[in-house]
C-alpha cells in the first residue's frame, strides 16, 4: 500500500509545479512558463535516470526510430497541453483549469475505442460517462458567463486532448526503449523528451519572444523550484506505477482536484460555486471509476 502516500505526494508536487508556473505567466507568458517545466526540470530528471540505472544495471535502452517518433509526438503534445493548461488556469481559475485537464480521460477513451478498437468494461464506461457529464456541466455557459471564462474552458479541453495524445505516445516510447524495466524506461523517456522540449522552446523564444526567455532566466530561483517540483512529481508517479497497477494509482491521483481547489482559494482568492463543487466532485468520481474499471 506504499503507492498510496507516494501517489498523494506526486499529486502535491504536481499542484506545486502548476502554482509556480502560473506565477511566471505575467512576465514570461504561457510559452515562457511552459519552458520552465522542461528546462529547469531536466537536470533533476537526469539525476533520476542515474539513480534508476544504478539500481537496474542490466537495463539496456534501445533508441530506435520508433522511440524518437513516439517521443517526439508526445513531447510536442505535452508542450501544447502545458501551455493550454496554464492559459486555462489564468482565464477560468486554478481549480477549474485542473478539472478541465481531466478531459484527457474521455479523449483517451475515445481514441482507444475508435482507433485502437479497445472496449472497456461496464465500470470503465460508467466512469467515462460520469466524468464527461461533470466536465460538460462545468463548461456549460451559465447566466452572464464571462468571455474569458468561456475561453478558459476551450483551453482546458485543448489541454486534456493534448495530454491524452502525450500519455499514449509516452507509453509507446517507454515500451520501445526498454520493455523489461518500466521505471527506468519511463525516466529515460521523460529525460529525452524534456531535452527536446527545452531545445525547441529555447530556440523558438530566442527567435520570436526573447523578452519571455529573459524573464524565465531572470526568475531562475522560482523557475528552478517549478522544475524540481515537476521532475519530482514525474519520478513519484513512475515509482507509484512500479509498485501498483496504473488503475489504482490513477484513482488515488484524483486528489489533485481538491488540492487545486484548496490552493486556488488560499493563494488566489478563488471561490467555487456549489454547482462547480458538485460537478467537480462528479468528475473526480468518474475518473476514479474509469481507472478502477
Amino acid at each position: 500500500m506504499l503507492f498510496i502516500p507516494i501517489t498523494a505526494l506526486a499529486a502535491t508536487f504536481q499542484v506545486a509545479r502548476n502554482v509556480l508556473q502560473r506565477g511566471l505567466m505575467g512576465d514570461a507568458g504561457p510559452w515562457g512558463a511552459t519552458l520552465v517545466r522542461f528546462l529547469f526540470g531536466l537536470p533533476f530528471s537526469l539525476v533520476f535516470v542515474a539513480v534508476c540505472w544504478a539500481i537496474s544495471p542490466d537495463a539496456a535502452p534501445q533508441f530506435s526510430h520508433r522511440f524518437w517518433i513516439a517521443a517526439g509526438l508526445g513531447a510536442a503534445a505535452q508542450v501544447g497541453a502545458t501551455a493550454a493548461l496554464l492559459t486555462s488556469m489564468g482565464k477560468s481559475g486554478f481549480a477549474l483549469g485542473a478539472a478541465f485537464q481531466q478531459s484527457s480521460l474521455p479523449f483517451a477513451a475515445l481514441v482507444g475505442w475508435l482507433v485502437l478498437g479497445e472496449r472497456g468494461g461496464a465500470l470503465e464506461i460508467a466512469g467515462v460517462v460520469l466524468a464527461s457529464a461533470g466536465l460538460l456541466a462545468l463548461s456549460w455557459p451559465g447566466k452572464g458567463i464571462a468571455k474569458c471564462e468561456a475561453s478558459g474552458v476551450v483551453f482546458g479541453l485543448i489541454s486534456g486532448a493534448c495530454y491524452a495524445v502525450a500519455l499514449n505516445a509516452y507509453r509507446a516510447a517507454s515500451l520501445t526503449v526498454e520493455p523489461h524495466h518500466a521505471a527506468f524506461a519511463a525516466v529515460v523517456t521523460a529525460s529525452a523528451t524534456q531535452a527536446m522540449q527545452s531545445a525547441a522552446l529555447v530556440a523558438w523564444l530566442a527567435w520570436r519572444d526573447p523578452a519571455s526567455l529573459r524573464a524565465v532566466l531572470k526568475a531562475w530561483w522560482q523557475s528552478l523550484g517549478a522544475g524540481f517540483a515537476g521532475a519530482s512529481a514525474s519520478a513519484l508517479w513512475v515509482t507509484a506505477l512500479a509498485l501498483a497497477p496504473a488503475a489504482p494509482v490513477r484513482a488515488v491521483g484524483v486528489i489533485e482536484l481538491p488540492l487545486s481547489a484548496l490552493v486556488g482559494r488560499r493563494l488566489f482568492a478563488e471561490r467555487l460555486t456549489w454547482r462547480q463543487v458538485a460537478w467537480g466532485g462528479a468528475t473526480c468520481l468518474g475518473v476514479a471509476l474509469a481507472a478502477l474499471g
